[in-house]
C-alpha cells in the first residue's frame, strides 16, 4: 500500500486524528502516572495545535500524526501516532524526518520530544533513531520523575 505524503491537517481531519491518537495511546491508561495529556484533547484544542503550532497528518482519513511545536532552540515533536494497522510501513520514520526538515525550515537546531518513564519500548524506539536522553523531570505535584526528555541535531 502506498500512501500520501504527509499534509497539514485540514479541520476535516481534526475527529479522525482525535480518534486515532486516543486509540494508539490507550494503552498507556492505568500503565502511566500522571494519566496521558491526550485525555484533555478535542477536536478543538487539535485545530488550536495546528495554529499555534503545526499537526501533520498521512492518510484520508489519517492513519499517523505528528505535533510540532517551535520552542527556543528546538523543534518539539508530540503526539505522534500510526495506526496498528499501519505500522512497520514507516510512517514514524516518515513524520520525524518531516519534523527534521521543518526544523532546519525554522532555523532550529534540534528535535526534542518527552516520553514517560514507563514507556521503555519508545525510549529504545527513539534511541534507535538517533535521539540521546537529556533530561528526566516530573510533573507539577510529582515527587519523581515523570517524564525523559530527549534531542537529536538536526
Amino acid at each position: 500500500m502506498t500512501l500520501p505524503a504527509p499534509r497539514r491537517l485540514t479541520p476535516e481531519d481534526a475527529p479522525a486524528t482525535l480518534a486515532l491518537i486516543r486509540a494508539e495511546f490507550a494503552f498507556m491508561d492505568g500503565r502511566i502516572d500522571p494519566p496521558s495529556s491526550m485525555h484533555r484533547l478535542s477536536g478543538a484544542t487539535i485545530l488550536d495545535q495546528n495554529e499555534a503550532g503545526e499537526v501533520w497528518v498521512i492518510g484520508n482519513p489519517p492513519c499517523a500524526c505528528i505535533f510540532l511545536t517551535p520552542q527556543a532552540d528546538s523543534l518539539y515533536l508530540g503526539k505522534l501516532a500510526v495506526a496498528a494497522s499501519a505500522r512497520g510501513t514507516g510512517l514514524a520514520r516518515r513524520l520525524i524526518a518531516l519534523a527534521e526538515t521543518r526544523a532546519q525550515s525554522l532555523g532550529l537546531p534540534a528535535l526534542e520530544l518527552s516520553v514517560r518513564v514507563e514507556l521503555t519500548e519508545n525510549h529504545a524506539a527513539f534511541r534507535a533513531l538517533g535521539f540521546v536522553e537529556t533530561a528526566r523531570t516530573a510533573h507539577k505535584g510529582y515527587a519523581r520523575p515523570t517524564s525523559v526528555t530527549f534531542r537529536r541535531p538536526v
